[in-house]
């Protein structure tokens, strides 16, 4: 009797157990009716400027920066991208309201004007914030000289940042990374010799902060006992955020990093 009783407890937190999970499959299950009503052009009801671009399974933004991104509709919710969720507050064929990032009510109207569709690229820019940089500079101690040549060059490694933009909306801009390369001469003895990536920075700061990062710049600052002095600032493209990380090149060519600022 006992190992029947066990058995049907047993049975009883199975067969639970299984509706949670059909429940749960049930609550993410993807609305393709809600899907279907937004595909369209969206106006802002305020500024009677486009939005954004709903076709197929992707949104589109009239920013040429902006990258478009994947969306689905849940129960109430609006996801853009892989996590980030709206919550609708109305959504009929032609009109849809919904709360933004900052929780301010955002209202849109569908456009029912084709020519608005032109205002939208499928292929948006990838953005490259810095030319190719060479500097030279003449550094002097102790009676010696000493030629440092520093060089900025842009990659095709992408760096991709979350932003909000006028709507409220998470979107991600796409910008290409620098590495930097740093040379340092005693008249025809090469001392020092390196390139830059920003990886090497991750036991510095943060790593969420380098993800979304690219090298900015690096410049000579002093020359004293301990060496030749060079600031490197790693920022958040599009912020004003940087870290400012020293580096320090003795005269023997050793090279010691250490966080400066942020």
């Amino acid at each position: 009797m006992k190992h029947i009783t066990q058995l049907f407890f047993l049975l009883l937190a199975t067969l639970f157990g299984c509706g949670q999970k059909g429940s749960n499959v049930s609550e993410a299950e993807e609305s393709k009716e809600a899907k279907q009503l937004l595909q369209g052009v969206w106006i802002d009801e305020d500024t009677e400027t486009a939005a954004f671009r709903m076709k197929g399974d992707s949104v589109y933004y009239p920013d040429s920066t902006s990258m478009p991104a994947y969306f689905r509709v849940v129960g109430d919710t609006l996801y853009i991208g892989e996590t980030v969720g709206y919550h609708i507050e109305k959504h009929t064929e032609h009109v849809l309201w919904f709360k933004g990032k900052n929780g301010e009510l955002m209202k849109f109207a569908k456009s029912t004007e084709e020519t608005r569709e032109d205002e939208f690229t499928e292929q948006p820019q990838v953005l490259t914030l810095t030319e190719v940089l060479k500097r030279d500079t003449v550094v002097f101690w102790n009676g010696n000289r000493y030629h440092l040549y520093i060089a900025i060059n842009p990659t095709k490694y992408k760096v991709v940042r979350h932003t909000t933009n006028d709507d409220g909306m998470d979107v991600e801009n796409v910008y290409y990374d620098n590495i930097i390369h740093l040379s340092v001469f005693h008249g025809s003895r090469q001392l020092f010799s390196r390139d830059f990536r920003k990886q090497l920075y991750e036991q510095n700061v943060p790593k969420q902060f380098v993800g979304q990062s690219i090298l900015n710049d690096m410049i000579f600052r002093q020359a004293d006992a301990e060496g030749m002095h060079l600031d490197l600032s790693l920022c958040t493209p599009g912020d004003a955020s940087c870290y400012l990380i020293e580096h320090i090149v003795s005269y023997e060519g050793k090279l010691t990093t250490k966080l400066q600022e942020y």
